[in-house]
Order: structure tokens, then sequence, then C-alpha cells
């Protein structure tokens, strides 16, 4: 059984143990990640691991909240700066610009974790469901703002918009982790935006002369 710390050490401790475990994990996957790799890379005892942690499930249901935390706050702070096309166009630049600065290595780490343990554990596909929701939930709080502001129809359906554009990120990053290229992952955000653009209301007409 797993205990929370209750000094800053310890809640130190335990945070370097699980950024440790989650670098681990995104280079080699979960199976391929042993509690003496963990121990080997940062030094911990074995007690503090079990002390932290119970076993190395706990580890990994650790590293999916590490990930999925750092992953929505970063996409929470971005889409909430959208409220445009030209605000929506900027949070899709970032989205590529990140891919460039990693070489096109890493994907998303949602998406990689719930490739890993979807299927294998029932537990942590439910966590990593809902992380994809709150995502879902920040795009579709993006979308709720473009149409507030007239930008896309009200009878737009913000649901099927929300999970064109997860998709197209989730595609997007694997394809540009694949090639260690960011074009793929620019090409399905283009198009996830275009289907967007597709919502507009309908211009109105200059009156003639």
């Amino acid at each position: 059984m797993s205990a929370s710390p209750t000094t800053n050490q310890g809640r130190a401790t335990r945070e370097r143990i699980v950024r440790a475990a989650a670098e681990l994990i995104a280079e080699r996957g979960a199976t391929g990640t042993s509690l003496d790799d963990v121990r080997a890379a940062t030094a911990a005892s074995k007690s503090q691991l079990y002390h932290y942690f119970g076993d190395k499930r706990g580890l990994v249901e650790a590293v999916v909240g590490h990930q999925c935390a750092g992953v929505l706050g970063f996409q929470a702070r971005a889409l909430a700066a959208v409220s445009d096309w030209e605000s929506l166009e900027r949070w899709a630049e970032l989205m590529v610009t990140g891919v460039e600065q990693r070489g096109g290595r890493g994907g998303c780490p949602i998406g990689t974790l719930t490739a890993a343990l979807a299927d294998t554990d029932d537990g942590l596909r439910i966590s990593l469901n809902e992380a994809f929701r709150a995502w879902g939930d920040a795009i579709r709080g993006a979308l709720a703002r473009l149409r507030d502001n007239r930008l896309i129809t009200a009878e737009a359906d913000l649901d099927r918009l929300t999970t064109i554009m997860l998709a197209a990120i989730e595609g997007g990053l694997l394809l540009a982790k694949a090639s260690r290229d960011p074009e793929p992952l620019r090409t399905a955000l283009d198009g996830a935006i275009t289907q967007f653009r597709a919502n507009a209301p309908p211009r109105r007409r200059q009156p003639s002369a």
C-alpha cells in the first residue's frame, strides 16, 4: 500500500521519482521499464519506491497522473487564449513549434500511454479517457468563444468539431514522431481548422450601389 508524503522533502522526493519514471517510460514503454531501472535513475531505495507507490502499477499510475496534468495544464492555458481565427492559428503554430524543438520526438504523452496501457489496465484506460475528455472540454471552450464571436454558426456541432481536432492532434503527433518531421502535424491541424472555418456564417452580400 502506498503512502502520501507528509513533508516537503518527501513530496520533492516523490516528484523526482515520478519525473524520472515518466522519462524512462516515454523512452522504453511501461513494460520495458522496471522498478530497478527507476531506482538506478533516481538513486531511490526499494523501500522508498514501495512506500510512495506500493508497486510498479502504483508508479505507472502516478506517471499517468503526472503526464496528464502537464499536458492538460499547458493546453488549458493555450486554448484559453483562443477567441478568433488568428489566435486559433497561433495555438496551432505553438503546437508545431513544440514538435520542431523536440526534433519530432516524443509524440503526445497521453496518446502514447493510452496506446500502451488501454488494453491491459482498465482503470488507467479510464483515467486516460478522462484526460482526453478534459482536453476536449478546453477545445470546446475555444469553439464556444468562436461561436459567441459569430465566427462559426450557432448550429455548429461543437462535439463533432472537438473530436475532429483531437483526432488531428493525435494523428498528426504520431506521424510527426514516426517521420521526425513536424509537417504532418501542421497538415493535420490545418485540416481541422479548415473544418472549423467551414462552419463560419455565410457572408452577407454588400448592398449594390
